[in-house]
């Protein structure tokens, strides 16, 4: 049953994995997750934008960052700016306020493409631990031929109820992002 564990842990970083990058897909709302691959210079280091300062929201549709250190007030909006989320950031001298825009029905249409590809490279993923588990269970010689086609069968059924899960999170995000 070695295989089988392998196979859920591989899936479920997989799933983990998804979960991740479809919190950084903005859906009209402000969320603090939208800036979490942001990297700020700070003393010659590359360190998380959340390290470095407070991120909030104090209205739907914007986000206020406001910086521990005030000295690296413009390296945070440089950071932001070489990120490219298509949102100009406003420095008032005390903090950065992004306000996100309203989003169309073509920027809409964007980010279901987007996730749609994000849910296909998760699939990908299951199918690789899939992979590797069939070839684990192939080149076993303890197990018996039955066992061996019992433990397939296992890791079938597992990557099926993965891709479920995947095609839940997949159409749960693309009915955020298109709700108005």
């Amino acid at each position: 049953m070695e295989f089988y564990d392998e196979a859920e842990m591989n899936m479920m970083s997989a799933i983990e994995n998804l979960e991740k990058r479809l919190v950084t897909v903005r859906a009209g709302r402000a969320n603090p997750a939208m800036l979490n691959g942001i990297k700020v210079e700070y003393y010659g280091v590359p360190t998380a934008l959340n390290q470095v300062a407070n991120i909030t929201v104090p209205e739907a549709r914007q986000l206020m960052i406001k910086p521990f250190d005030k000295s690296i007030i413009k390296d945070i909006e440089h950071a932001i700016n070489e990120a490219n989320l298509g949102i100009a950031p406003t420095n008032n001298g005390e903090m950065i306020i992004l306000t996100i825009p309203q989003m169309t029905e073509d920027t809409r249409r964007t980010y279901v493409k987007q996730v749609k590809e994000m849910g296909e490279d998760c699939k990908v993923a299951l199918r690789n631990a899939r992979a590797d588990a069939m070839n684990s269970i192939k080149k076993s010689e303890e197990l018996t031929e039955d066992q061996k086609k019992s433990s397939e069968e296992d890791i079938q059924e597992l990557i099926n109820k993965y891709n479920k899960v995947v095609d839940e999170k997949v159409k749960e995000k693309e009915e955020e992002l298109m709700s108005v």
